[in-house]
């Protein structure tokens, strides 16, 4: 789908657990250049995934719209190609 934008979260804080409001959704561990590969996440049935990078932990929250995060500033803006 051209019109599906999937949300880019990082970990620059170090927090133990980043809780999205998005199903699927790609880990850059930190903000670039010191990213890791940008790895694609699909929770599927799940709550909660880690990282396979950098053993971050995401657990979707119903109560976040798709793209948001807490800390809302693990949220990527400007995505690198």
């Amino acid at each position: 789908m051209s019109d599906h934008v999937v949300p880019h979260f990082h970990n620059d804080a170090g927090v133990p657990v980043i809780e999205i409001g998005s199903q699927e959704f790609m880990c850059v561990g930190a903000n670039p250049p010191f990213d890791h590969p940008h790895v694609f996440l699909d929770l599927g049935n799940d709550n909660e995934i880690i990282c396979p990078y950098c053993s971050t932990l995401y657990r979707f929250a119903t109560d976040l719209k798709p793209g948001e995060a807490r800390p809302p500033e693990c949220v990527l803006k400007d995505k690198v190609a």
